[in-house]
């Protein structure tokens, strides 16, 4: 699956040897987080940064709002292992101070620092050190000039807000520059954007902002997020979520995985949602295959089914599933049954073939398989359509007695 990319100029965010991440003009869709420690912590802000550094955090944001969050930075920056913004909200002042720390991109939200005359300073000292800017613009804390002249946060209004801050940067000959124009209405987020990409030809960091948190922020935020994914708009994405920034990353890898925008590199669990042929709890099993495996960054997709009758045949494109049937487990890999295994032991026999799977690769596992094991779930699975039918939750006997009951 594949998606035309809207056609963008390209912004990098830090410079080799350090760590540096393109954004747009072709490059990987990124994902982004904020650190929620106060910046002044330095050990506590790095301890977050490496946290979502591992979970596939490419850029980190952190708030810089007092001189000694500007100073936590200068002891942060060098020490990070992924490129890291300041947040700036009000005093150009501590952008400046940012950049002297050595941070390797700023966010200006253009509703909080409106002087002509400081955002083009701060852009001047910007180009000077070849540090790009992101125009983060908010619909909750527009311009009021901007708002009243639109009729309030529209996207008109946010574009308008973005146009401005561009403006006020091209005098002094920057454009090195990402947009956002971000808000909490998810119909007004994406129409935003629409208009946005339509508009400008800057790289653009997409987010619904104040999302709350799962599974409402979740929701939200893949609604708007993934929409302009779908439609070839955005190059870098956040997910602001009420919870561990951790689950930021893990939501916008996730997303990004699966609509083929990003390579695998952890687990993508699938699983039935289960019905009377289900031979297993599938939800208890599923979620004790989710946390056993999720951690062992494996980049494989499994499948947890419920029966072995339509199981394997159903996820025949995973890497490796496990089916239940007659209280035993059949594992496969790739549509093909290699084992079976006791019921208590299914999720343990599902960990150690996917580590398996990773150490000696797929075609070495197909080649080790049980002698018996296919036979034995074709068994399993005729044994099971004896007594169940293929109507296992019963509908032709529901439309009859409806039927019965309506008189027909």
């Amino acid at each position: 699956m594949t998606f035309e990319r809207r056609t963008t100029r390209q912004v990098v965010v830090g410079r080799p040897p350090g760590p540096s991440v393109a954004v747009g003009g072709g490059a990987p869709v990124s994902v982004q987080s904020m650190t929620t420690t106060k910046t002044a912590d330095v050990d506590g802000t790095l301890s977050q940064i490496y946290a979502l550094a591992g979970a596939g955090c490419d850029i980190v944001r952190c708030t810089c709002n007092e001189e000694e969050a500007a100073e936590g930075l200068a002891r942060i920056v060098p020490r990070s292992p992924v490129p890291v913004v300041a947040d700036i909200h009000f005093q150009h002042t501590l952008a400046l101070a940012a950049m002297e720390a050595g941070v390797q991109a700023l966010r200006l939200n253009p509703g909080n620092i409106r002087k002509p005359a400081h955002i083009k300073a701060v852009a001047a000292e910007a180009k000077d050190r070849g540090i790009p800017i992101r125009i983060g613009v908010n619909a909750g804390s527009l311009d009021p000039e901007i708002a009243e002249r639109h009729g309030g946060a529209t996207p008109e209004a946010l574009v308008a807000s973005a146009q401005r801050e561009l403006a006020y940067f091209a005098e002094i000959g920057f454009d090195d520059v990402k947009i956002s124009v971000k808000a909490s209405n998810v119909r007004l987020m994406i129409d935003a954007y629409r208009l946005l990409s339509e508009t400008v030809d800057h790289p653009l960091h997409l987010g619904v902002t104040e999302a709350g948190p799962p599974p409402a922020g979740l929701v939200k935020s893949t609604a708007g997020i993934g929409t302009l994914l779908a439609e070839g708009i955005g190059d870098t994405i956040r997910y602001s979520l009420t919870a561990d920034p951790v689950e930021e990353v893990r939501a916008g890898r996730t997303l990004l995985e699966a609509l083929g925008l990003r390579e695998r590199k952890g687990l993508d669990l699938i699983a039935c949602p289960s019905c009377g042929r289900a031979e297993v709890d599938v939800i208890q099993v599923a979620s004790a295959a989710q946390a056993a495996l999720t951690d062992r960054n494996i980049p494989l997709q499994v499948a947890v089914m419920g029966c072995v009758v339509n199981g394997p045949g159903e996820a025949r494109e995973a890497d490796l599933g496990i089916a239940a049937g007659r209280g035993k487990g059949h594992l496969f890999v790739k549509g093909h049954v290699v084992r079976v295994v006791p019921e208590a032991d299914m999720v343990d026999a599902l960990v150690a073939e996917a580590e398996r799977i990773m150490e000696e690769g797929v075609d070495a596992v197909l080649a080790s398989a049980d002698a018996g094991a296919e036979a034995e779930a074709e068994a399993t699975r005729l044994e099971l359509l004896a007594t169940q039918g293929e109507d296992v939750n019963h509908v032709e006997e529901h439309v009859e007695r409806i039927r019965e009951i309506t008189g027909d």
